[in-house]
């Protein structure tokens, strides 16, 4: 992957939602529920509560959707590859079918929040369909398609895949959606900002308090609050309880061209390695959007070869021209297979969170939001039970690789050894050089100017990396990444790395000598 073949490394709706204006919090507000988190779990929360006739204020580390919800898919379904069979397995037949009828309602509320709100996303309905090519796949989705019906769900198999290469056949969910999530989520902020209620931008929540009231603080300003809700993906301030609950994952798309409509279906494959497939129109433009690809983000793997071969895909399979978008986003996956909704810790009065979304934030997300929003009003939720936040941990003996691993401080990308000079990175390329005996990140932009940042990692003390393909810092450990300049992308760390000063270089990055 090199020159413009490699595509922008930017999520295609982030590249085309257009920039939302908040102010950032920079005095203190009073409201009945604050909300950390500007995706769809927050926003969808945010709104409900306003409808319900409450006051929100909404603070937002970055600008409305471009955390995980604008590194999603787009697709809005029920179907999530062949989660029926595996939750029916681990928890019974009515935990599945209460959380297909989640998911199946957040479907329904979403479509018609776009209708009554006016929102222009592109919404639109199709099919979705997992897909099997091996005959061992095949067994898979059939057993998935008859469990799906019996659970009460759209679910037919079906041997006619609308696919240009062959399959075998699929679980086919009719009645199902996707849209553009960030301008979803710019409407969903529209509605929710005013008359008393308030979104605020660039704005990281640094820490909160429980009580009454209780107190969520930024850098420059606080809300006050009957009720708090944590929806970052990453919950922080829970002192390390879902640590042993979920585990961090890292999946990747590419957005590569075609021409022609888009079609009314979107796909998952149920055999290995997993594609996720969907074709969407954007002013103008149609893509085909393969993602896959997935790993712990503590396993590591070349960034760069993972997208090489979605990109090949869509061009072999799929008949796609040239990549024009390529992204990464990480998803906090619960153990047990569902997600977590209510009160952040066992002790906590008035702090609830949502997390565990695996994946499907767009509907798990919603459906997650108006359980909270339903909590907060006094309203009883059918499906809150089943997604309580206090349930029990996961019990010994699951899977080594669903178990999340332990903090190991300082481990990761080692530092250059130290010396008298070390050689910075050639232009667009990223290292961990030993200044004094600390690890610094140091970047060498494309045009010659060096950036350099602490290593190590401020959530639990690991050495970064360099991504060359997404041009990040990323920890190893347990998924924080960052931006050249230190600014947190993603938790669990909630703080910047601090900039750094070197020496005199003395050379050009690539053959000069810190001295």
């Amino acid at each position: 992957m090199n020159g413009s073949s490699a595509g922008r490394p930017v999520s295609l709706w982030v590249a085309t939602a257009g920039t939302t204006t908040y102010p950032s919090l920079d005095t203190d507000v009073e409201v009945d529920v604050a909300v950390i988190g500007g995706g769809i779990a927050g926003l969808t929360a945010a709104l409900a509560l306003k409808r319900a006739g409450q006051t929100v204020a909404v603070v937002e580390a970055g600008r409305v959707g471009t955390g995980v919800t604008g590194h999603t898919t787009g697709k809005v379904t029920s179907l999530h590859r062949l989660a029926y069979t595996e939750l029916a397995g681990k928890h019974g037949d009515a935990t599945a079918r209460t959380y297909g009828q989640a998911n199946q309602a957040a479907i329904g509320h979403i479509a018609r929040t776009v209708a009554e709100e006016g929102i222009d996303c592109g919404f639109r309905r199709v099919a979705n369909y997992t897909y099997a090519e091996s005959e061992a796949g095949l067994e898979l989705v059939r057993a998935e398609a008859e469990r799906a019906a019996r659970l009460g769900l759209p679910s037919t198999f079906t041997s006619e895949v609308p696919l240009p290469f062959p399959v075998r056949g699929a679980v086919r969910f009719d009645d199902q959606a996707q849209f553009h999530s960030i301008r979803y989520l710019q409407g969903l902020a529209s509605s929710v900002d005013g008359g008393g209620s308030f979104v605020f931008e660039d704005s990281r929540a640094l820490s909160f308090r429980d009580g009454s009231p209780a107190l969520v603080t930024t850098e420059s300003g606080s809300v006050r609050a009957r009720e708090v809700i944590v929806a970052t993906n990453v919950p922080f301030g829970d002192a390390g309880r879902f640590d042993a609950r979920c585990y961090l994952h890292r999946s990747y798309i590419v957005a590569s061209r075609i021409e022609g409509p888009p079609t009314d279906a979107t796909f998952i494959g149920a055999d290995e390695p997993m594609r996720s497939i969907l074709t969407v129109a954007v002013d103008g433009a149609a893509f085909v959007l393969t993602g896959g690809e997935g790993h712990r983000a503590s396993d590591g793997g070349d960034p760069a070869e993972r997208y090489g071969r979605l990109a090949a895909f869509a061009r072999d399979r799929l008949g796609a021209g040239d990549l024009a978008f390529r992204w990464s986003t990480q998803d906090e996956m619960p153990v047990d297979g569902l997600p977590y909704v209510g009160l952040l810790t066992p002790e906590a009065k008035h702090v609830h969170v949502i997390t565990g979304l695996r994946k499907w934030g767009l509907t798990n997300g919603t459906a997650a939001a108006l359980m909270l929003a339903d909590a907060l009003c006094g309203r009883a939720n059918p499906w809150a039970a089943v997604f309580d936040s206090r349930r029990s941990a996961p019990a010994p003996g699951l899977p080594a690789s669903d178990i999340p691993s332990p903090p190991v401080a300082g481990t990761a990308t080692p530092a250059v050894p130290p010396s008298r000079g070390i050689a910075l990175p050639p232009p667009g390329a990223g290292a961990v050089v030993d200044v004094d005996g600390d690890p610094v990140a140091v970047y060498t932009d494309p045009g010659g100017q060096v950036r350099a940042v602490t290593a190590i990692c401020t959530h639990l003390g690991c050495t970064v990396g360099f991504n060359a393909a997404d041009v990040s810092w990323d920890c190893p450990c347990h998924g924080s990444r960052f931006a050249i300049d230190g600014a947190v992308i993603q938790g669990p760390a909630t703080k910047d790395l601090a900039a750094r000063n070197l020496p005199d270089m003395g050379q050009e990055p690539g053959s000069g000598q810190l001295q």
